[in-house]
């Protein structure tokens, strides 16, 4: 199998342009046309998970977090990041990986800490907001299902649960043909007024020449009159962390204790109890303190993430439970999620879940 269809598939779930400005996520080293023999997936590289892929005989390796972020300047092995640079390509190893933009959809990492944590419900916790624009066409009334139908297949039309949204609207158009013009109705240098469906609806930006690609294919004139607009409406279907419920609430400490078992944490650091059952959970996946505003927006009683720093904890205000768990615990469950995309794609593929843990925090108890 070539690279590039695995690159594709995991792209068409987790797309680039989801991806925070900062992040380097994609195709980090390899060619899109080489040959895969296997694929091991990790949550970090390391010179170890190089190897562990070589004595498998695997030549990717699929991760969340990218080996390189920022540019390198020389390649003489003298830090870890360079030395598995140097180890992947003498040994013929793609790296692929899918950091924010994995974070940021449905089915991610994010839902992955909700599914294990039994929650209920669920949405964005920060959605990306001046993500969508809107387009508006003209199409003749008798063309108006066929246009519709073209440009939902391409992506137009979707509202959290609800495809197929559009506005419809009748009206009358008009327009006059040069010499050089082939209309599809009317005649040239004619004035003409025709029967038309003023048709709105709205699609994320990144698939904005698919749409249009669509739009000019099935659209019957020679011109096609369209607008395009930016709107300001948050995104929902992509954003930083979830919000869910659990089917019941839940006594604090008791609530802790399942944290701690299902995400195997040496340690919870926690702020202060506030002696009330949780009920609404909001988490992020690695870094979120940044986002406990949010959180505490949306009334969460506990807000799940990692990397606080000391001050922040003070942040809470005693609105809210801030559950630090740790950076590698609450993205451990990446891999999962990793497996069983790729395995369900390509179910007859070697897709190797990786023994090693790559968490470079340890703990003295």
């Amino acid at each position: 199998m070539q690279l590039k269809q695995i690159t594709q598939f995991i792209e068409s779930v987790a797309p680039l342009a989801f991806q925070e400005s900062y992040d380097n996520s994609g195709l980090i080293i390899g060619q899109p046309e080489d040959e895969i023999s296997g694929i091991l997936i990790a949550l970090d590289i390391t010179v170890e998970i190089l190897d562990e892929a070589i004595i498998k005989g695997l030549n990717l390796v699929v991760v969340h977090h990218p080996i390189i972020f920022s540019g390198l300047k020389r390649l003489n092995g003298k830090n870890y990041i360079e030395r598995c640079v140097l180890k992947a390509i003498k040994n013929d190893l793609a790296i692929y990986a899918a950091h924010t933009n994995l974070d940021s959809v449905f089915g991610g990492v994010n839902s992955k800490i909700c599914e294990k944590l039994g929650l209920k419900n669920c949405r964005m916790l920060s959605p990306i907001p001046g993500f969508l624009k809107k387009l508006v066409t003209f199409v003749p009334k008798a063309d108006a299902e066929k246009v519709r139908k073209a440009i939902f297949d391409a992506g137009a039309g979707n509202i959290g649960n609800y495809d197929s949204c559009s506005f419809n609207q009748a009206g009358q158009g008009s327009f006059r043909g040069n010499e050089q013009a082939n209309p599809y109705v009317g005649e040239k240098n004619q004035l003409h007024f025709e029967e038309e469906t003023r048709i709105e609806t709205i699609f994320p930006k990144h698939i904005q020449s698919k749409i249009i690609s669509a739009l000019l294919e099935a659209h019957p004139y020679e011109e096609v009159a369209y607008d395009i607009y930016p709107l300001d409406n948050d995104y929902n279907q992509v954003g930083i962390g979830m919000v869910g419920e659990l089917e019941s609430p839940v006594d604090e400490l008791e609530f802790l204790g399942k944290l701690k078992a299902t995400f195997h944490c040496e340690v919870i650091k926690h702020t202060r109890l506030l002696g009330k059952p949780i009920r609404k959970v909001a988490v992020c996946g690695g870094s979120g303190s940044s986002y406990l505003s949010k959180a505490m927006a949306q009334k969460a009683d506990i807000y799940i993430s990692g990397d606080f720093k000391y001050h922040q904890f003070f942040d809470a205000e005693e609105q809210i439970i801030i559950a630090d768990i740790g950076h590698y615990e609450s993205e451990q469950f990446t891999k999962e999620v990793f497996y069983e995309l790729l395995t369900k794609k390509f179910p007859k593929f070697a897709v190797h879940l990786s023994d090693l843990s790559t968490n470079p925090v340890n703990y003295f108890i």
